[in-house]
């Protein structure tokens, strides 16, 4: 395939897209679904938008050529908070030095506007490929990947998929899952001037700390992955208490616990449930989990010797990349969702981790466009295979 990027369009597709407020909460990202919609429509794709809860929304690019196999770009279309310590506004994308700058830019509309100049190569010369060419782009990644969890839902038969973050184009094959237990630990309130007559629930989660922080020192962190590391157990949110001078009946923190690739959550949750019963045996101490918080999903990795694991290190290679992977991912992303629904795939795209989620927040401009030809070059790969 002879057709090459065009850096320009690619830069004034990522300016249009950072320009659009999706930050989350409350994301809203039905204008954005519009502008990629109206983006791969142009290409010559079908698409369709799916609301999943008010404001959203999803967007699904199709296009079908002949026999072979389903291969899907995705990524997200919301992005974190703003927050303060911009140098230019991050509502419009900035380039300094060769770096674009903007809320997005690496995390995630670097990847998505990427994957469209990808799409649109790819399009341009339906005789290289046979197969169905998906773009699937979703709301929500960043708090608890609704819009992923939604169109799995749906079971799509897909084959092969490539999910944008940023990974300095290299090749991520496995990431770590989240599980967010509410625990609530019982105490009994009384006058805080006559203490000996209650039990002070906020005490109580402090012992508790002390055996969660052994349990992870002792059990958790031994279960290792090679590419994503140990798993982990830790306390990051605690309230308790309702008045100054009222001992506290009550104390809920909030748990924090990421699995490896291999770890069931029905068994991590059953492990928790355990360890809070073996507190009340050791020390009297009553807790219960009472809820969840969202999380992007569970743990998932594609196995190195997977035929898109290995097209894509060969691809990276050729495309530069000296040391293409495969590596892991420490956090979630939406792999998870389609690796549920029998896809193979991994994780690539333009932009640094460390500087996602930041103030000033950037994607190189030449990995930018790079991306776009390692994206193309991995599905030609998957549509070819034999």
């Amino acid at each position: 395939m002879t057709t090459a990027p065009d850096a320009a369009r690619m830069r004034r597709d990522l300016a249009a897209l950072v320009a659009i407020d999706t930050q989350n909460p409350p994301g809203f990202e039905a204008e954005a679904a519009a502008v990629v919609g109206d983006l791969a429509g142009a290409a010559g794709f079908a698409t369709e938008t799916a609301e999943y809860a008010p404001g959203r929304t999803n967007v699904v690019c199709r296009l079908e050529n002949g026999a072979g196999p389903v291969f899907a770009f995705n990524t997200h279309m919301d992005v974190v908070p703003v927050g303060d310590g911009w140098s230019s506004d991050p509502f419009t994308l900035t380039e300094r030095d060769g770096r674009l700058y903007g809320r997005g830019a690496c995390d995630c509309k670097g990847p998505l506007a990427s994957m469209l100049e990808a799409m649109r190569m790819l399009a341009s010369d339906r005789s290289a490929w046979s197969g169905t060419l998906l773009g699937v782009f979703v709301a929500d990644e960043e708090i608890a990947s609704e819009g992923a969890k939604a169109y799995a839902a749906t079971r799509p038969a897909i084959d092969y998929a490539v999910v944008g973050e940023p990974t300095s184009n290299t090749v991520f094959s496995a990431h770590k899952g989240g599980l967010r237990p509410r625990v609530k630990v019982h105490g009994r309130s009384c006058h805080s001037g006559t203490p000996h007559l209650g039990e002070n629930a906020i005490f109580r989660a402090g012992e508790l700390m002390t055996l969660i922080a052994e349990h992870h020192d002792t059990v958790v962190s031994k279960r290792t992955h090679p590419l994503v590391g140990p798993a982990s157990l830790t306390v990051t949110r605690i309230a308790g208490g309702h008045a100054d001078n009222v001992l506290p009946g009550s104390c809920e923190m909030l748990l924090d616990r990421r699995m490896v690739p291999g770890e069931d959550e029905a068994e991590v949750i059953a492990e928790i449930t355990a360890l809070l019963a073996d507190a009340e045996r050791r020390t009297g101490l009553r807790a219960e989990i009472v809820g969840y918080r969202a999380t992007t999903g569970a743990a998932t990795e594609t196995a190195g010797d997977a035929a898109i694991v290995q097209a894509s290190l060969a691809v990276c290679r050729a495309n530069g990349i000296a040391a293409p992977g495969p590596f892991g991912f420490q956090g979630g992303c939406d792999l998870v969702h389609f690796r549920s629904i029998g896809a193979e795939g991994v994780v690539i795209g333009p932009g640094d981790l460390a500087v996602a989620h930041k103030s000033d927040e950037f994607v190189p401009a030449d990995e930018f466009v790079t991306s776009s030809l390692i994206y193309r070059d991995v599905a030609l790969a998957m549509f070819n295979r034999g």
